[in-house]
């Protein structure tokens, strides 16, 4: 008799990738972030069809990503936000792709080649960085990853994991 295989489950941050490394849904989590927040801008900023674009806004609001709210009282249409979660987990990887893509070269953003945030401030990869705020201080900011311990930043090269003690 076949046994039934198990299902697969997501530990960690796993869902949070699977999720993000979709196609569209990162490039529609990075455009909210940077403001483009309707349904008609984001269209346009990612050159998506209207039905992939329904759909991936439906999955990244049913898992708590985002929140709508309609904008029109005569028309159902929506702007969406990133939720709190979503920002608390999402903002700093949109970021760290963001400069890493940017930093290299690549191209992040629309499907026209701009920077997909609509402001013609010029070809993802050209070297024009979209400036950050930090609304804590109101200073523009470039954020880092570091050291809890010593505030020093972390590279990839000097940073290993550590086996997990059991509890």
């Amino acid at each position: 008799m076949p046994t039934k295989s198990k299902p697969v489950v997501f530990e960690h941050g796993q869902t949070f990738l699977a999720t993000i490394s979709e196609r569209w849904n990162y490039q529609i989590l990075r455009e909210v972030f940077f403001g483009t927040t309707r349904f008609g801008e984001i269209k346009r900023a990612l050159g998506i069809s209207a039905n992939i674009l329904t759909t991936r806004l439906n999955d990244l609001t049913e898992l708590g990503l985002l929140s709508k709210r309609a904008y029109r009282e005569d028309k159902p249409w929506y702007e969406y936000q990133l939720t709190d979660a979503a920002r608390e987990l999402v903002v700093p990887a949109i970021v760290a792709i963001t400069r890493w893509a940017e930093e290299r070269g690549q191209a992040v953003g629309g499907s026209d080649g701009t920077d997909g945030s609509g402001s013609g401030s010029g070809p993802a990869g050209s070297g024009v960085r979209r400036p950050l705020l930090h609304t804590s201080c109101g200073n523009e900011t470039e954020p880092y990853l570091a050291c809890s311990a010593c505030h020093e930043p972390i590279a990839a090269s000097n940073l290993v994991p550590l086996v997990a003690s059991p509890n």
